[in-house]
């Protein structure tokens, strides 16, 4: 029988199980995503879109206070890395996606009871829970997935996987546009919650089978520059990894960069959005945007992904992303109307979330345990939330010097800049994954002969 995904993806027959359980895991996890995601931005623009937020003697707007959200994410995300690391010690794979599981369905519980008659501890901690989520699930997803797979699957079946997760973005961006109207907060929390318990249930599923057939342990073993000193302070692990290690610095790169100049295109088209329409209509194309986002992304997914990662490597993958947020940052800073604005959510998102996060996380699979779960959770979690946090203190500065709409087109300047840094990164680490995997199949070679 032909398999019917080879034409877009090199998937073996005996890989579908573990590939299509992974996939929705991922489709569970980026779905309830991207039904929290408006509503926590809407619920928390929407409260201060009318009065504004004032800290001290400084009066903001609300996607100004937006910005100061997103600092004290840096703050949640932190204690999450401490967290993280604490019980990546002691559990992994399927334990740990039940453990934060368990931890999501009692707050969704929790937060049914004040959603819908929101006052400011609720708009703000409510906006810092739904960053929360993304960041721990996505997080525990991905130290899973890239625990269970050798270097050459990842670049075959990264690419269904990711599918997953772009389909559930089109697919939970889609479902909150069409409803929004007819349920309430409490009510999409709920949704949350069973698709919680659903998600717990795939990630037992994929971890029997997983240790049926486990991967080859730790392909890179550490050495005396990258292996840490005993049990040393969770805090800190996983920094200690990443500084003793040029290529897990240019992952670092990657990361940080990209998010630095994401938050600054979302500044600009949350900007944008404030600035042209009035409640309801803001919420109204908040969704409609990630819907129209979603569905690119699930094409590129489809279409380009594997086939770029098996057919020209890591290193062009990774330059994807890039390339799109020159081409929207250039529109915004010629052309700074609705539309345009509203198409940096799409240049960025679109590709970010499909072949660029599909090319990222394969970057981890030739690296050892302690990389996969302590070092990627420094990096996803603190360095991606400190990226935000700089990010934000640019685009506060300029629009607390420049008020006016018009200026906040010259942000685009910056990430022009930024993204010259950020290619460079790319290569270097696409490059030293080519030489690591191709070590290692000569090495593999060489003991079959």
């Amino acid at each position: 029988m032909v398999n019917p995904l080879q034409n877009v993806m090199d998937i073996r027959k005996e890989e579908l199980p573990l590939s299509l359980l992974m996939f929705s895991y991922f489709f569970l996890v980026i779905t309830s995503f991207w039904i929290l995601k408006p509503i926590k931005k809407s619920l928390f623009i929407e409260f201060y879109d009318a009065s504004g937020f004032d800290l001290f003697s400084w009066h903001m707007q609300a996607s100004q206070a937006e910005l100061l959200a997103k600092v004290l994410n840096m703050v949640v995300a932190f204690v999450a890395v401490v967290v993280f690391t604490w019980l990546a010690r002691r559990f992994r794979r399927q334990q740990l996606s039940v453990i934060f599981t368990g931890f999501f369905m009692a707050c969704f519980v929790a937060y049914t009871f004040v959603i819908n008659t929101p006052g400011d501890f609720t708009a703000w901690t409510f906006y810092l829970f739904g960053d929360l989520y993304s960041t721990l699930m996505v997080a525990t997803f991905f130290a899973f997935l890239n625990d269970s797979v050798t270097p050459d699957k990842a670049k075959r079946l990264y690419g269904l996987v990711g599918l997953g997760g772009v389909t559930g973005g089109a697919f939970g961006s889609t479902f909150v546009a069409v409803w929004v109207d007819d349920l309430d907060t409490s009510s999409w929390l709920w949704i949350c919650f069973g698709i919680a318990f659903a998600i717990g249930v795939v990630a037992l599923a994929a971890g029997r089978l997983v240790d049926r057939n486990p991967p080859v342990e730790e392909t890179e073993k550490p050495t005396p520059d990258t292996a840490p000193e005993g049990k040393s302070n969770p805090a800190l692990e996983g920094a200690r990894l990443v500084m003793r290690s040029p290529y897990l610095l240019a992952i670092l790169g990657i990361v940080g960069l990209y998010e630095i100049v994401s938050t600054i295109m979302d500044f600009q088209f949350t900007s944008t959005i404030a600035h042209y329409l009035e409640p309801p209509e803001i919420g109204q194309q908040f969704s409609r945007i990630f819907a129209i986002t979603n569905i690119v992304a699930m094409l590129v997914q489809i279409f380009l992904t594997s086939l770029v990662m098996t057919r020209f490597g890591l290193t062009v993958a990774l330059l994807v992303l890039p390339l799109a947020v020159l081409v929207g940052s250039g529109g915004f800073l010629a052309v700074p109307i609705l539309w345009v604005g509203s198409f940096l959510n799409t240049a960025d998102n679109g590709f970010s979330y499909s072949i660029n996060q599909s090319a990222k996380e394969a970057l981890y699979v030739p690296r050892t345990r302690d990389e996969k779960y302590k070092a990627k959770a420094f990096i996803d979690m603190f360095v991606q939330r400190f990226a935000k946090a700089l990010a934000v203190g640019v685009s506060l500065g300029i629009t607390a010097i420049f008020s006016d709409f018009s200026t906040i087109r010259w942000l685009s300047v910056f990430t022009v800049v930024v993204v010259v840094v950020w290619i460079y990164a790319a290569r270097y680490a696409g490059r030293h994954f080519q030489k690591m995997t191709q070590s290692k199949v000569g090495s593999a070679t060489e003991v079959a002969v």
